[in-house]
Order: structure tokens, then sequence, then C-alpha cells
């Protein structure tokens, strides 16, 4: 993390899924996934890690495993809507300079990755950050669920500026495509600015809500890292989560 920025995380999280229901409560390894979130945010170490929920039985397995929580409206669009809601009374005294929106459904992420988000906040002119991984397996080309990040990374960089996001198969042309991994870091001023902005027409044939900052000239940065974390959607990513948590727990009890 650049020296001169403080953050905080921030992990969005509402029961109202429709594909896995109650979600955040699922449990993986006898700990419910919003814990493991929590807890692989905290490994993090980059600042203060605060749920920000819109259900009170979220708020009390984060709280009986030592976190804290926020309460927050049940009805807002998006988690960038959710964290901003939260974030006066996670950082009243606005300590943080950068607000980390971490998904509530990624309970095996590596924790260096959600520091590596921080990384393109070195180059002041950069509003908000994010990640991407190198598609490996070509069927996510091809695959509307997988956003792909447009970047031009130059050679032997690791950072570099997206130029667009799509559930296509872009650019063209040889070269790889990469993964998007919806972990953002805001300039606390660009989330700011972002919530008070009105859905732009790409966001909304997209359904992206990054293409959004784009519209409106805002800069995103991306770094790149060597894996992409899974995310749970579906039952059968549910038990995809367990077993690569069982198999963590195995190693770490060796």
């Amino acid at each position: 993390m650049p020296a001169s920025l403080s953050a905080v995380v921030l992990i969005p999280a509402r029961l109202a899924s429709t594909r896995l229901p109650d979600k955040p409560l699922a449990p993986i390894e006898g700990e419910e996934m919003i814990v493991h979130v929590w807890r692989r945010a905290v490994e993090s170490e980059v600042g203060p890690v605060v749920v920000a929920c819109a259900d009170r039985s979220i708020a009390k397995v984060i709280e009986a495993a030592g976190g804290r929580a926020v309460m927050t409206r049940p009805d807002h669009p998006s988690g960038s809507d959710r964290i901003h809601e939260a974030l006066e009374e996670a950082d009243p005294n606005r300590r943080a300079d950068v607000v980390i929106n971490l998904q509530g459904d990624l309970p095996a992420i590596d924790p260096a990755a959600i520091r590596a988000v921080l990384d393109p906040l070195g180059e002041r002119q950069v509003d908000i950050a994010t990640l991407a991984s190198e598609i490996i397996d070509l069927r996510e080309c091809e695959n509307p669920d997988v956003v792909k990040a447009v970047v031009g990374f130059e050679r032997g960089s690791l950072i570099g500026r997206a130029l667009y996001f799509t559930r296509g198969p872009a650019p063209w042309g040889e070269g790889p495509l990469f993964h998007h991994i919806g972990i953002y870091g805001y300039r606390r001023a660009a989330l700011e600015r972002f919530v008070g902005l009105p859905p732009s027409p790409l966001e909304k044939r997209e359904r992206l809500e990054q293409l959004r900052a784009l519209d409106a000239g805002m800069r995103i940065d991306v770094a790149l890292v060597d894996s992409i974390p899974l995310g749970v959607d579906t039952p059968g990513d549910l038990e995809r989560a367990r077993r690569i948590m069982a198999a963590r727990r195995g190693r770490e009890s060796r």
C-alpha cells in the first residue's frame, strides 16, 4: 500500500440473493461465509474492517466473531451505495483516504489480493482501483458472466489503465484477455462522487456499474494478480468453496 494512504475495508452484505438464499450465512468449515470474508480482510492488514449489512442476523455473526458491523438501509441498489451509507458511521473522523469495497462472497480470497488493490492509487490521478487476472480457461472468453477488463498493460507492468469493461470477449486480436475481479479501492472523494451519479447508458446496457465511472470521465486503474478468487453465487460454487476451505484448513493443521 502506498505509504501516504490510509484505508478502511467495507464489506457489503445482504440476505436477499436470488440464486443462493441467505448466502452470507452459508456455513463453510464451521463458520458463516461472511465471517470467512471478514477474516481474510483482517489478515490483509490494510486497515479497519467493517461489514455493512442490511440484516441484523449478519451483524450478529460478525459481532460474535469479534468484528464490527454497521446496519444500513435494505433497499440500496448496489454494494457501492451500501458502503457509502456505512462509511460515515465506520469512519466519522474521516481518517481513511481510501475505501475498499470487498464483496462478501469471496471466502477464499488471498489477503495479498486485497492489499494489491491499493497499488494503483499510488498514482494521484487514479480515482478508483480494481483487479484483474489473465484468463487461462478459454471458455471464460465467451462467458457473459465473466466480466473482462480491457486494459493495455505495458510489457512487464502489473498496473494499467482501464479503457472499458465488458461481458463480451474484448479486445479483439492476438493477446491475453483479462478476467475482472470485483474488488474496488475508491479514493473517498471518488466514492462520494460515484454514488451521486445517475446510471449511465453503457452501465445499463452491460449491467456493469463501473462503466458509470468511466462514462463520467473518472479514471480506473487495474492491478494484475496471479489468480481469480472463487465468487460464491450458486449452490455449486458453495460446494467448491467448502472443498477449498477444507483443504486449506488441512494444510494449516499439519
